[in-house]
């Protein structure tokens, strides 16, 4: 029997992801500007907006401009600052000025508040108009996960954001953990939390803990055998939520025991 392989298919990929890098880097805070002032999201980021004076750079159009930073090739302020100056001049507009100290100062003044909310409604945008055909027997499966980040070594950041205790004092960088809640049929982060690296509910659990709200009945969470604590099922549970986690490595499983379901398959109260 032979077989006809398309040749053309590994091509026709890499020439996707390609046009999708481009498209990335060529992203800039007008993309965002549009969004964030769309009929969508107006309402909830000028429930956030905080009190503001009319200065060059007010909150929205230092957002976007941040974000744009982010997801450009050239992630420097300088690029940032240089985009609406471009499309200032474009437009036949007088152009402001050049030096990156106005935007760095308004980006320190952006409240925590407002870009974590937009964070979580972002993402719960899509998951609301998901196509059923995208969930699991008409439930929403969310996973969870966590990591760790290093930050910038600054005097502030060592007080809040211990680093590792293997490093010596004053060498190394603070670490942040993270976790995260993501929809598995669209892949949008759904809510995260942040913390230090160590110290007394810093953990995972910890932050999982202050997430429980991201979980609604129906919902299922997959996650790896880290979170399989019966208390954290417990908690899921009391909230008429299933969980799927894999069997903690240091707990014993006796197949002998609870009711037999089938192969490999029982359940222990």
């Amino acid at each position: 029997m032979g077989h006809n392989f398309n040749r053309q298919a590994p091509q026709q990929q890499r020439q996707r992801q390609t046009g999708r890098v481009k498209r990335m880097q060529e992203t800039d805070g007008k993309h965002f500007f549009n969004l964030l002032t769309g009929p969508r999201l107006l309402d909830i980021v000028e429930a956030q907006l905080p009190d503001h004076r009319e200065r060059l750079y007010t909150p929205t159009l230092t957002l976007t401009m941040f974000l744009g930073q982010a997801m450009s090739a050239d992630r420097s302020c300088q690029s940032a600052v240089d985009q609406p100056i471009a499309s200032q001049l474009l437009a036949g507009l007088p152009a402001g000025s050049a030096k990156t100290g106005g935007y760095c100062i308004a980006r320190g003044r952006l409240p925590l508040p407002m870009v974590s909310t937009l964070a979580h409604q972002s993402g719960a945008l899509p998951s609301a108009q998901a196509p059923k055909s995208w969930l699991w027997r008409g439930r929403h499966v969310k996973l969870v996960d966590g990591t760790t980040v290093s930050m910038p070594d600054t005097e502030e950041n060592p007080a809040g954001f211990p680093q590792h205790s293997a490093q010596e004092p004053g060498v190394g960088f603070p670490l942040v953990r993270i976790l995260g809640v993501m929809s598995l049929s669209n892949g949008a982060l759904l809510n995260a939390a942040i913390g230090p690296f160590k110290g007394k509910g810093t953990g995972e659990h910890g932050l999982f803990r202050s997430l429980q709200e991201s979980f609604v009945a129906v919902d299922i969470v997959l996650g790896d055998r880290y979170f399989c604590s019966y208390f954290l099922i417990a908690d899921m549970l009391k909230r008429g939520v299933d969980v799927l986690f894999e069997q903690h490595g240091a707990r014993n499983t006796d197949f002998r025991r609870g009711a037999q379901l089938g192969v490999r398959d029982h359940r222990v109260s």
